[in-house]
């Protein structure tokens, strides 16, 4: 049997040239699997039948390319049009081709019921009908970004809910049409917890009178941050992702710089090759989101640590460069997309061979994290 290529010769073969994703109703969504199925089962019963492939948009760094907002200062990343196969003639890619039609089988039965799961649940349910196929999570969500590529639909529209930790705080009171007007400068250091249901962030009515949007790489600063009421200080609104930043917390980022255009937002990350890929995360998206990789990209400018705080910081609170930390490094470097300040400050890390993290700054008391703060936000420190 020869094979042919379905995505090809599906409806979708206009979709994608567009190399993204939309968000869609729950009815078009389950309309584009119907006709996938329909167009694999008249391959398979056709008088010369043929095994079809799936021809998927690469999600790799070589795939991508960076577009500039035409109205605003936002560029994201997009990705090129080089593709990759799912195939169930090939050994090496039968069970992946196979698991993306049982995630596909799955995510309708979700969406007829009108209900929303994560990832997570997406795989115990996955483990335990399809055991010969699905043994990891990292499985289940190669298949859920195939589903993507394949339906050129936003996991949200698929009925897969963002798995958040996220927390925000400061000068920002929410207004949910459901539980009433929360206002997130009362809610202590731990701060409002961000939901993964999309569907409600979208809902969300924001009032605020804050100048600033500060964006934390470690839930440890944001609490001190919070706990310090710089946002009293410097009206501002602190969010964090605890970490590398998770779909909802961008995505709540990204309407709060829609609704507040004019709001500068400043990242506050270690003085590492990871905070610097967590800052390029915000700014640009991620190529291992996809189709979805220039969803949620905000105008990020970076206010620390940078390589001018470091004089004033004691040589042993410097920490040599990890392995891990080197690949990140040549990652970064090698794509097209590095801004060059940002370029810059990479290249020093590893003439010094050293990392420096936020907490350091406590040295100086730990009241200095908001005062370092406060001073750069009203000199412009930023970049």
């Amino acid at each position: 049997m020869e094979e042919t290529d379905l995505c090809g010769s599906s409806i979708f073969r206009c979709d994608q040239r567009l190399c993204s994703a939309d968000v869609l109703p729950s009815s078009e969504v389950r309309a584009r699997m119907e006709v996938s199925v329909l167009n694999f089962l008249e391959f398979l019963t056709s008088p010369s039948p043929a095994v079809p492939h799936l021809s998927l948009i690469k999600r790799r760094l070589d795939n991508t390319g960076l577009r500039q907002g035409l109205v605003n200062d936002v560029s994201s990343i997009f990705l090129s049009h080089s593709f990759c196969k799912r195939s169930l003639m090939r050994t090496k890619e039968a069970k992946a081709f196979i698991r993306v039609w049982k995630a596909m089988e799955l995510c309708f039965q979700v969406l007829e019921r009108g209900k929303q799961v994560t990832q997570r649940e997406l795989f115990y349910r996955l483990l335990c009908e399809s055991p010969d196929y699905f043994t990891s999570q990292a499985q289940v969500n190669m298949a859920v970004q195939d589903l993507v590529a394949l339906l050129h639909c936003t996991r949200q529209s698929l009925g897969i809910m963002a798995s958040s930790r996220g927390a925000i705080s400061g000068r920002l009171k929410l207004l949910d049409p459901e539980t009433g007007v929360i206002d997130c400068s009362v809610l202590g250091s731990a701060g409002y917890a961000i939901s993964g249901d999309l569907n409600l962030l979208q809902k969300l009515i924001f009032h605020s009178d804050a100048r600033y949007i500060i964006v934390l790489e470690k839930d440890a600063i944001f609490q001190r941050l919070v706990e310090d009421q710089i946002f009293n200080q410097i009206p501002s609104i602190l969010i964090t992702a605890k970490g590398y930043p998770d779909m909802a917390t961008r995505f709540l980022l990204h309407r709060l710089s829609r609704e507040f255009s004019g709001l500068p937002i400043l990242a506050l990350v270690d003085w590492n090759p990871a905070g610097v890929a967590i800052l390029c995360t915000y700014k640009f998206g991620s190529a291992s989101m996809g189709l979805e990789a220039y969803r949620y990209a905000c105008d990020v400018r970076w206010l620390g640590l940078r390589s001018e705080d470091l004089p004033s910081l004691p040589v042993s609170a410097m920490n040599d460069l990890t392995a891990r930390d080197l690949q990140i490094s040549r990652s970064l470097m090698s794509s097209r997309m590095l801004p060059g300040p940002h370029r810059a400050e990479l290249e020093m890390m590893a003439a010094m061979g050293k990392r420096v993290e936020m907490e350091a700054l406590y040295y100086r008391g730990f009241g200095f994290l908001g005062k370092y703060v406060a001073q750069k936000i009203v000199r412009g420190d930023y970049i």
